[in-house]
């Protein structure tokens, strides 16, 4: 099962918006995790995906004010058993 999460051309104000709150919310779902959770090999891992994301959001910033332009966003999530 294929859902279409984002499609389209945004500026790159609304680009980097849409994107960044994306990023929070999945490191957000890890601290809350981090949080709950006392398996030390768990936390180190989840704390590694957050260094990531803010390492990507970083990235993609830097990507998109440089552009300048229109940015076009294709987002998809496959579901598979």
């Amino acid at each position: 099962m294929n859902i279409q999460l984002i499609q389209g051309n945004f500026n790159a104000k609304d680009a980097l918006a849409i994107i960044t709150q994306m990023i929070h919310v999945k490191i957000k779902y890890h601290e809350s995790k981090i949080s709950s959770n006392n398996n030390e090999e768990d936390i180190k891992f989840r704390e590694a995906k957050i260094k990531r994301l803010q390492k990507d959001l970083f990235d993609i910033r830097n990507f998109i004010l440089d552009s300048g332009g229109k940015i076009n966003i294709q987002s998809e999530i496959h579901l598979s058993q």
